[in-house]
């Protein structure tokens, strides 16, 4: 069981090589998992950044369908809009996953990685080598109960998950890295997606048990993506909230939305990168 101290998030201190990895890690499905990893890819691409991505669910496949989605748009409309790379990791060794990981980072500013919504060997891996990892959540016990149990009453942590401890694991290896690796320590981010018709008093309640468990276990929270339609409308047509004036007139909720996105994407802490692709630590 991990000590009640938690592990620094990334203190800037080391360079990392190649692309810096954005793992999206949720083993519980519905939290809008691949929906806020496709915003925050298209998001870094009209920053200017390269961006590749790789799913690691070859049977559902939702980021990278996502991707091909906007492909096929874009060809139809004549339109040149940022676009990630997208390719589907389709291997069946660990060793396998991480050539492809090398293989893509080496030539991007960033790599997103997209889990599958179960445990499985991949997944592990993914989460082993990510500098940022990224669990959205829903705002409901049943999705906290992922990361661990608390007390009903205090709010005092019970038990960590297998999740949580395989993250604590996987973030102890990483403070074990020789310094000519030069990786990050990895920075886990909790977000807090669809808070949109969560009433106040649960909110509350989850906020409290949150944050004993971010002091146990060592993450960050922050706020993610809303519950709105337009997310679900836009993916047969693989556009974002940011493809603005692609999207016909957009209502006050939606501008409101993509402020959400911005917010998010500010929150991660990502390092900048200068034109010709080299990282600076922010």
């Amino acid at each position: 069981m991990p000590p009640s101290a938690p592990i620094p998030a990334n203190n800037g201190t080391s360079r990392p090589h190649h692309a810096h990895r954005i793992v999206f890690a949720n083993e519980k499905g519905g939290t809008g998992k691949s929906t806020t990893a496709v915003h925050v890819a298209v998001a870094l691409a009209y920053q200017g950044a390269r961006v590749a991505s790789l799913d690691l669910d070859p049977r559902q496949r939702t980021l990278h369908r996502y991707i091909e989605n906007r492909l096929t748009t874009l060809e139809k409309r004549g339109l040149t809009l940022p676009t990630p790379h997208c390719a589907v990791f389709r291997g069946d060794t660990t060793g396998e996953l991480i050539a492809a990981i090398r293989r893509l980072e080496a030539s991007h500013d960033f790599l997103i990685i997209d889990n599958p919504g179960r445990d499985d060997p991949f997944a592990r891996i993914a989460v082993e080598h990510a500098d940022t990892l990224v669990t959205p959540m829903n705002d409901s016990f049943v999705d906290f109960d992922l990361i661990g149990q608390v007390d009903a009453e205090t709010f005092k942590v019970r038990k960590l998950s297998f999740f949580a401890e395989l993250i604590w694991e996987a973030r102890m290896k990483r403070s074990r890295m020789t310094i000519e690796q030069q990786r990050p320590e990895m920075d886990w981010i909790v977000v807090r997606n669809r808070t949109g018709h969560v009433e106040a008093k649960n909110q509350a309640r989850l906020h409290k048990a949150l944050n004993e468990m971010s002091k146990r276990v060592g993450f960050r929270v922050t706020q993610g993506l809303s519950e709105r339609v337009i997310y679900r409308e836009l993916f047969p047509s693989g556009l974002t909230l940011l493809d603005k004036g692609h999207l016909g007139e957009l209502g006050t909720s939606h501008l409101v939305a993509r402020q959400e996105l911005r917010a998010l994407v500010k929150a991660l802490h990502l390092p900048e990168f200068s034109r010709e692709g080299e990282l600076e630590l922010a």
